[in-house]
């Protein structure tokens, strides 16, 4: 709609040229600048930044994870409630007869492909493994393999349906927003049945930089991890030398960030679209047939029954495992700012860059197909990853001959996946296809994030200048280098901080204030939908009503065929048809 478009053309006609390098200067200043002073000084005072950083994990968000869980089961039964209801059958598009952008089959494999990502690469083996080395507080006594069953509900958990209802939340709203409503591509517009005009000035402003922070902070979160991999798998190959614990050194991470930035700015720049499809293929295949290989190599019985075992363990206790805020059990506040909590602060943090980028793909599904399609299919792929990774090591350590879990009962996440590699046949070359498959996704990952910002900071435009997508890409890159830094001196200071902690904690920290704005975009969307499906409704009596007219009118003037015809109406209307 143009009265909907957030530049209007009289703003190009009397600054085209300032239109056409900076679109929406009052987004794109305010967050370049945030972004810019925080690297800065965070290079310049990395001492301080660590104190802050230290004080901030012990206190806020320790106090973080009741709001958190609150909210994100929310978000679950908001979805589902969305699902279900009369709202499912409306399509996400301008026209009820549009077709579909992309076929079911097509649109379950790219959902499948925002399933995957360094994340899971990164904690497929150390997660389970994890919890199963050092229970979570509350169930101290489970041991052997009620400790491995406790484990592995625990990750489906933190991978299931709650981190993808946190993306059924931003990426219905703007997919309505978009396909439905024909507004630009921009958080702030999925706001606007609640904000109304208001989101075009400050409060508008200030919704587009915090949706840009967070997704800048979560998207270096995850580099931040794919380089601590990286390394690790360099390790390994025997290419760097690792300390003692088997962690790369954090020099060496930063320099690897700055490599495998250099070569996202280089896809950027040069805005080699199918460059990137094309590394995107190769990644999934080399994710499926790793999947694959350690699914035939390893023990492929215990496999397959854990997958079914603990989809039905997921299920029967998914309440329980929801609302466990561990409020009675020493610790409960610090283990749940370690994962939980983080995991739901981080999947905020990507909503937006995983939201826009299903939004953009489900044009033509109705309600309801886009919320079980992006609920469902991700999770079991997902479930399906745990269970293959996570399983086979938790069944080397019950059955096997161990050694992923140290004797002080720690596990190295950089380098479990590895560990568990060099226990099959033709290690060297499944860690190598691992190391590659984590540099692509970084790749990709950067490239995109990239992307998606640039068209938030650039009012929704849906092809931003490669320069604006450059500066972004090199962002991402410097907050993690600069937050491994942090790490690294608070380290040294004696603050209890570590490299990857930092980025942990910022991503948590940013997630705050869009987890607010998540919820607005729930009572926006449930406006929206509830009030066109009140017209939907009363246009459908209105037809049923005349029909129904025209049947009588018939039956009294000795058409002989209007009882049946009003019968058979009022059959359908007591169906619901």
């Amino acid at each position: 709609m143009a009265v909907d478009q957030q530049v209007t053309a009289s703003d190009e006609q009397e600054a085209p040229e300032r239109r056409r390098l900076i679109a929406a200067p009052r987004v794109f200043y305010p967050a370049a600048g945030l972004l810019l002073v925080f690297v800065l000084a965070t290079a310049i005072f990395p001492e301080w930044m660590g104190s802050w950083i230290s004080a901030a994990n012990t206190t806020v968000v320790g106090e973080l994870g009741w709001w958190y869980i609150g909210v994100v089961a929310f978000f679950v039964f908001f979805s589902i409630w969305l699902a279900v209801s009369p709202m499912g059958a409306i399509v996400l598009a301008k026209d009820d007869d549009d077709e579909p952008d992309f076929s079911l089959g097509s649109w379950f494999a790219m959902l499948f492909a925002a399933g995957m990502g360094i994340g899971l690469v990164y904690w497929g083996v150390a997660e389970p493994l994890s919890h199963y080395a050092a229970v979570p507080p509350g169930e101290a006594g489970a041991t052997g393999a009620l400790a491995a069953k406790s484990a592995m509900d625990v990750t489906f958990l933190h991978w299931g349906l709650h981190a993808w209802a946190i993306y059924v939340v931003v990426g219905l709203a703007v997919a309505y927003s978009v396909h439905r409503r024909g507004n630009p591509i921009s958080i702030r517009w999925a706001l606007y049945p609640l904000l109304g005009n208001r989101i075009r000035g400050f409060w508008g402003d200030v919704i587009d930089v915090i949706a840009i922070l967070g997704t800048l902070f979560g998207v270096a979160t995850s580099l931040g991890l794919g380089v601590s991999q990286i390394g690790a798998g360099l390790g390994y190959l025997g290419l760097v030398e690792l300390d003692e614990a088997g962690n790369p050194s954090t020099w060496l991470l930063i320099g690897l960030i700055i490599v495998i930035t250099a070569i996202a700015l280089v896809s950027v720049v040069t805005g080699v679209d199918k460059g990137i499809k094309w590394l995107s293929n190769i990644n999934m295949g080399l994710a499926i047939g790793l999947v694959v290989f350690v699914l035939v190599v390893g023990p492929t019985v215990f496999i397959l029954s854990d997958f079914l075992t603990q989809i039905g363990s997921y299920l029967t206790n998914f309440f329980a495992l929801t609302f466990n805020a561990r409020p009675f059990t020493e610790g409960g506040k610090e283990w749940l700012g370690g994962w939980t909590t983080y995991y739901w602060g981080w999947w905020m943090s990507w909503a937006p860059f995983v939201g826009v980028f299903i939004a953009r793909i489900s044009k033509g599904r109705t309600v309801r197909e886009f919320i079980f399609g992006v609920l469902l299919v991700p999770t079991v792929v997902t479930f399906l990853w745990f269970s293959v990774m996570g399983g086979s090591g938790l069944y080397r350590e019950l059955f096997g001959e161990g050694g992923i879990v140290d004797a002080d009962g720690l596990v190295n996440s950089n380098t479990a996946l590895f560990q568990l590699l060099d226990g099959f046949p033709l290690a060297a070359v499944t860690s190598t296809v691992a190391v590659i498959l984590i540099v692509i996704f970084f790749v990709t990952s950067s490239d995109s994030g990239s992307f998606v910002v640039d068209m938030l900071s650039s009012g929704g435009d849906p092809n931003p200048p490669a320069w604006s997508r450059a500066f972004w890409a090199a962002m991402e890159g410097a907050i993690a280098a600069v937050l491994l830094w942090v790490g690294l001196q608070a380290a040294a200071s004696g603050l209890d901080v570590n490299p990857l902690g930092a980025l942990q904690t910022m991503a948590i920290l940013l997630a705050l204030p869009f987890s607010i704005v998540m919820l607005m975009m729930c009572f926006a969307t449930a406006r929206a939908l509830l009030r066109e499906n009140k017209l939907r409704e009363r246009e459908q009596r209105r037809w049923y009503a005349g029909q129904i007219a025209q049947d009588i009118y018939d039956l009294e003037n000795g058409d002989g065929k209007g009882d049946g015809k009003v019968k058979a109406r009022l059959r359908g209307r007591q169906k619901g048809r």
